[in-house]
């Protein structure tokens, strides 16, 4: 599938994550998903991306649960791509990742795409928060606890399927 990386072997969440999500095209599919995008047709229309590529992804995505295949139509056999709750969780990653683009690739307010708060209607820029307590942090409010003895990346994705079958 054109792999430049195997984690397998990783003991990381981040590795972990790359393994799911982080293949070429794999990012573009889920921001199009998050826009309403559903078809493999419509994919292929706005990425341009290799039919065979484009298959490979979804089939990965379904695989690990963060897309499902719905079938809309018998004759002829088609399906399209949903966003499980696993994916949906995936928004928070890909809005921080427009974010991080707007402000170092593009400068703020000059990338193609931004978000409005609908409640409040100021443009978005995501913060992270503690969900014990709330308050708004940065990197240098935390620290780093490492646990010895977790799973490699391709046994927790193994523990994963095995459940899942």
């Amino acid at each position: 599938m054109g792999r430049t990386a195997d984690y397998t072997k990783e003991r990381c969440s981040i590795a972990a994550t790359l393994e799911v999500v982080g293949d070429p095209w794999t990012l573009l599919i889920l921001r199009d998903a998050f826009a309403g995008v559903r078809r493999f047709e419509q994919w292929q229309d706005r990425l341009g991306v290799a039919r065979n590529v484009l298959a490979a992804r979804l089939k990965t995505l379904v695989a690990h649960g963060v897309m499902e295949a719905q079938r809309y139509s018998e004759r002829p056999p088609r399906q399209e791509y949903v966003l499980t709750r696993k994916g949906l969780d995936l928004s928070p990653v890909l809005l921080t990742m427009a974010d991080w683009g707007d402000r170092h690739v593009y400068g703020v307010g000059n990338g193609a795409v931004h978000f409005v708060h609908k409640t409040c209607g100021h443009q978005f820029h995501p913060r992270l928060a503690c969900e014990a307590c709330g308050q708004v942090i940065e990197s240098r409010d935390l620290r780093r606890v490492v646990h010895d003895d977790c799973q490699t990346v391709g046994e927790a994705l193994d523990a994963v399927r095995g459940a899942a079958e």
